[in-house]
């Protein structure tokens, strides 16, 4: 990260199908090697089957999912006197949108199984109820900030 100048903001278009900025976030960070007609393949057909499994609007859940697993604080490492102490900071809107995408392809790529869009399929299906791997990670950095908080006097 440069010391010198901040990275502009990029603004995100919405992706042709769903017109859904969030839709076109998630293929961005499915997608590998620069490969974004793949990351698109995958990320429909899983919409496709979220939308079979719940007889839902996809989008909606989808939304829904994130809104569960996206984080309210989180711990951020401080260094003060030669010691290094996790400080809990609150996560603007944009960042924890962010967060919660990561953490839901994380758990989804963790399964066990082979199809892609299966994983991520029930991740989602999982996030949008409040089980499954993604809503345990945001319990656990919410203990870990909660467990910190005398530490919050050191926010910067």
């Amino acid at each position: 990260m440069s010391r010198r100048h901040r990275a502009k903001k990029r603004t995100i278009l919405p992706d042709p199908t769903f017109d859904s900025r969030l839709v076109h976030m998630l293929v961005n960070r499915v997608m590998k090697d620069g490969k974004k007609s793949l990351a698109y393949k995958i990320v429909y057909q899983t919409l496709d089957q979220v939308a079979e499994k719940s007889q839902k609007d996809p989008v909606q859940i989808l939304e829904e999912a994130i809104r569960n697993v996206k984080p309210l604080v989180e711990v951020k490492a401080r260094r003060i006197g030669g010691s290094a102490y996790q400080v809990p900071l609150e996560v603007n809107a944009e960042r924890g949108t962010v967060l919660a995408l990561q953490w839901i392809l994380l758990a989804a790529r963790s399964r066990s199984g082979r199809s892609s869009v299966l994983k991520l399929t029930n991740e989602i299906l999982d996030a949008a109820n409040k089980t499954g791997g993604a809503i345990k990670r945001r319990d656990e950095v919410h203990r870990m900030a909660e467990a910190n908080k005398a530490f919050a006097k050191f926010r910067f």
